[in-house]
């Protein structure tokens, strides 16, 4: 029998409060839970309905409700099988698209090194959120476990793990939900002693799993604040007679190799809102590169959505035809919108 919304409603107000509490429901409670602006007698009714139907069961002489097996399912299967439909699309796109992605930047140096005649460097994209999505647990078989962490800003990361107890399909759904109610929409930071204490209450023998996967989690949120740096061109610097000097050129090339001080450079912090779409000159010192102090660097952001940047720089000698230079990135960046809002990187 399929249940109206308002019994829909009413049952995921009921799961998501004993997940979070662990205490059967009452019609009291459920009234001030959701928006439905329903009467504790009006609750009660449709509360009677769900434990007839088998939805959700009365544990002893009190009021209140918690959910059966049946439940559960049918709260996975109606409410977040949308979600999960979404995870398993998105998954796929993102994976084909991060190998493109990462073919697009390096095009995108090896393009400005060739137009310019300069050394180029190309970021990978920083995301300025990196909160929880959504979690998706799938069973391999009875001891391993598929975790697909899905992060803001449409990242995608795979884990598997293996569980000392054996996994059983309703527990694993179960784990969904609580691991989604919990965590949804939190940032690393935000995950606490007592929240993680909370979580493993509702989690019964599977309390170790759950916390190989918040050090998952707490990985690929770590990994996401780190950014990559592409180079191209190097070889241009030696073009330039004031940066062939043997020890000169050594450390120039060192430090476009290595690339250590490049990503410290380019993510000394955020982006100011007037700095999105500018370019951005450096000049020597201003680097604060000890190598690229006979350099100047010429960068430009681009943004492929909201939150979401990179940047683009040209390294050459300070006489460099700033003019030029500065018009090559303004129409790059103008190309890189087309592509990432025409969705083909």
């Amino acid at each position: 029998m399929d249940l109206d919304d308002r019994k829909l409603k009413i049952l995921q107000a009921i799961i998501k409060n004993y997940l979070e509490t662990g205490e059967p429901v009452g019609s009291r409670t459920i009234s001030k839970y959701t928006d439905l602006n329903l009467s504790s007698a009006t609750i009660r009714n449709e509360m009677a309905d769900l434990e007839e139907l088998g939805y959700i069961v009365q544990p002893h002489t009190s009021a209140g409700r918690i959910p059966t097996d049946k439940g559960y399912r049918l709260y996975v299967d109606t409410m977040m099988q949308e979600k999960v439909d979404e995870v398993n699309n998105m998954r796929d796109d993102l994976l084909e698209k991060a190998d493109r992605m990462e073919n697009l930047l390096q095009q995108v140096a090896k393009l400005l090194a060739a137009n310019t005649n300069y050394a180029t460097m190309v970021t990978t994209p920083k995301y300025r959120s990196r909160k929880i999505k959504f979690i998706q647990l799938t069973d391999v078989d009875e001891y391993q476990v598929l975790a697909v962490i899905v992060l803001e800003g449409n990242i995608v990361k795979n884990r598997m793990f293996r569980s000392d107890v054996a996994l059983v399909k309703e527990e694993v759904l179960k784990l969904n939900l609580a691991l989604n109610t919990f965590l949804q929409g939190l940032d690393i930071e935000e995950i606490n002693i007592g929240l993680v204490q909370k979580l493993k209450s509702q989690v019964g023998a599977y309390q170790e799993l759950v916390s190989e996967i918040l050090d998952a989690i707490a990985t690929a949120i770590q990994e996401e604040g780190d950014i990559r740096v592409y180079t191209s061109g190097a070889t241009n610097i030696l073009k330039y007679p004031e940066l062939s000097d043997m020890n000169k050129a050594r450390d120039i090339l060192s430090t476009l190799e290595n690339k250590e001080e490049l990503t410290q450079f380019v993510d000394g912090g955020d982006i100011k809102p007037d700095e999105k779409r500018g370019i951005q000159v450096y000049i020597g010192d201003e680097t604060k590169v000890d190598s690229m102090k006979d350099c100047s660097v010429v960068t430009a952001t681009y943004e492929i959505e909201e939150g979401i940047y990179g940047k683009v720089g040209i390294i050459g000698p300070k006489r460099m035809d700033y003019e030029r230079v500065v018009g090559t990135l303004q129409n790059m960046m103008g190309q890189l919108d087309d592509i990432f809002k025409n969705n083909k990187p």
